[in-house]
Order: C-alpha cells, then structure tokens, then sequence
C-alpha cells in the first residue's frame, strides 16, 4: 500500500549524537544524525533523517520541531508536492545549509512511506545489480605510516579505488604522500584525490601540476564550493578530471556548475541536497549535460540510489563511519558491501532500522 490519501499528522524528531571510532580530526570527534518520524492520519509512519558530521545539529532540529512540524501538518503525503512548499516555506532562513538538511528528515520519511512494501530501488527503478565502492577516509591528518596502512585495508577489502585528502600547507607533503597511497594500490586501482576547498586557483594549478603524474582519477573541491568562475577556469588549464558537489545545497548551484563547464563529476549529498526529490532532480539534470554522479557519504541510502541512476557511479565508503558501523543501525542493514560492490537488500522502503 503506497502513501496517499492520508495527510500528514504529525512530525517527531530524535538527536543522536556518535563517536567516530576514528576521528576526522580535533574538531570532529563525532557524527550528529536527527532521526525522523513522519506519521500520517491513519497511523502509518514514515521514517528518514537528517545529518551532520560537525556543526548545526541542534539548529536543524529546532527548525524541524518548530518550524516544520506546523507547516507539514495536513499536506498531503506526497514528497514532491511537500518539498516545494516547505522549501519556499524556509527560504527567509536560506535556501540551503541548515534548511536543506532539515528538510531531508522529512523527505526521507515521506519517500520510505511511498515505498510502502517495496523496496526504494524498486519504487525509484533499479538499473543495475551492484555498484562498485570506493575507500575513503578523513586522513588529511594522518601521519604517513597510517595513512598507508588504511590504503592497505582497502586493497584487502577488494575495494576498486581508493581517495585520499591532499591540501597539507607544505606540497612536498601531499607529493610523498599520495606516491606512497599509489605505490600501495598499484596502478589498475582508481585514485581520486580531495583538497576540501584547501586551494586557490594557484595552488591548485600548482598542486596538480605535481600530483598528476600519480594519475588521479579526479580531484575533488579544489577550490571554495561556490566559486564557479574559478572552476571553469581550472578545469580548462589541467587534464585532471574535476569533481564537486558535496558542499552545493540547491539544483540552482548544480546547474550553474553544469551549464559553466566548471566539472566533470557531481557529488550531491542526499541529506545536504534536501532529500531524495532534489538528488533526483539534480540527476536527471546532470545526465543532460553527461555528467555521472557519485553520490557523497551516508551509503545506507547513497547506495541504493547509486543502482538507480541514469549513468553508472561509484559510492563512497568512509572507513569506520557508515551509520550501520557506528552502531546506528540494526541488523539487517539496507546494503551491503563485499568484494569491492555494493548490493541492496530485499527491504521494505528506506530499509532503515535505527537501533
């Protein structure tokens, strides 16, 4: 049975707050995630979330108990029709950030109701069997001897690349560092690189001019997010593939970057975007222009739209941090990751069982 007919009765809200078994960095010892439970007037419940890996939590639960628990009461349970309205609802406190994160809690339950007893992949249209994954971590920090030792550990779990963080201040640094990930994994396993918005267009030239004999798959936010003009402008004087996205919150900015030539891989964040309506969206107009999209972190639901996407991605694995091992999540889990894929499970909806 899908959702519909019944309207929307009421919203609840949950903050959990995990330690990472390995940090990313003094700042960020721990994930946030605002479990979401959208009920309806005959009694079915939907269930998403929210999440934030550092700040702004307790901000986007306020506007979720405050804010979009009165404006979602009595619409109906349709994802489209309620993002659009609570989207313009909450644009006097911005079009995206806080805003956006918080409307996926309620995105997310609305879609795991749609689904009734079907599973997301099968509502949404599953294209393909299994994804590949790749390794990741937050390593920027990481003393060489550990940062070779956790691209060891992803070698053995089978994974197909491996991405690591650059932007240390001193770029012999990043040279020695990424020649020893490469030496590690050999030459047929992908290696995508992550600068965060470390550089300016300088450095950036500067870096890849010296990292590009390594043969980087892509390398990921070299510079500030928003800068458009500055991606464009990269990506025309350097031969390494550019990627964005994480820290975009809205199909507007997905659009600029595309319609500039400013990228060659997007990588929206389901929860950041908004929900599963705006990484649909955001899809569907990255495919116009031939754009694949990588899905960025939270794999319990990145993965299952990865199956379903118009051109072939790769999901993320950060080590250590998917929700299910940070101890989220209960048995069974949504996906699974063996031998280098990701493969769906036969769940009903998200497939979400928050411990």
């Amino acid at each position: 049975m899908r959702a519909g007919g019944s309207p929307v009765a009421g919203l609840r809200t949950e903050l959990r707050t995990v330690p990472l078994p390995r940090p990313w960095g003094e700042d960020v010892p721990a994930n946030h995630v605002i479990v979401t439970h959208v009920t309806l007037e005959d009694g079915r419940t939907g269930t998403g979330f929210a999440w934030t890996p550092q700040i702004g939590a307790h901000a986007v639960k306020a506007l979720l108990d405050h804010d979009l628990r009165a404006a979602l009461a009595g619409l109906p349970a349709h994802p489209e029709v309620v993002w659009d309205r609570l989207w313009r609802h909450l644009r006097e406190a911005g079009p995206g950030g806080i805003t956006t994160i918080a409307l996926a809690g309620v995105d997310l339950a609305l879609w795991d109701l749609r689904c009734g007893g079907d599973a997301l992949t099968d509502v949404l249209g599953r294209r393909r069997d299994e994804v590949p994954v790749y390794g990741s971590g937050v390593n920027l920090h990481y003393p060489l001897d550990e940062l070779v030792g956790q691209a060891r550990r992803w070698v053995a779990a089978g994974h197909r690349g491996v991405k690591i963080k650059v932007g240390r201040p001193d770029l012999a640094e990043d040279v020695t560092r990424v020649a020893a990930v490469r030496e590690v994994i050999g030459p047929d396993r992908l290696l995508m690189l992550d600068a965060n918005q470390r550089w300016d267009l300088h450095r950036a030239r500067r870096a890849l001019a010296a990292l590009r004999e390594f043969g980087p798959h892509w390398i990921e936010e070299p510079l500030p997010a928003d800068d458009v003009a500055g991606h464009v402008e990269l990506r025309r004087s350097v031969d390494v593939p550019v990627a964005v996205g994480e820290n975009v919150y809205t199909a507007y900015g997905f659009r600029d970057l595309l319609a500039a030539g400013a990228c060659d891989v997007v990588q929206p964040n389901v929860v950041r975007v908004g929900g599963i309506t705006p990484f649909l969206r955001i899809a569907e107009l990255a495919r116009t222009y031939g754009v694949p999209v990588h899905p960025h972190l939270l794999r319990e639901v990145s993965g299952q739209l990865a199956l379903c996407l118009p051109l072939p991605g790769m999901v993320e694995d950060v080590e250590d941090a998917s929700f299910a091992r940070l101890g989220l999540l209960a048995e069974p889990y949504p996906v699974e990751v063996s031998d280098g894929v990701l493969r769906a499970g036969g769940h009903a909806g998200l497939g979400l069982r928050w411990a």
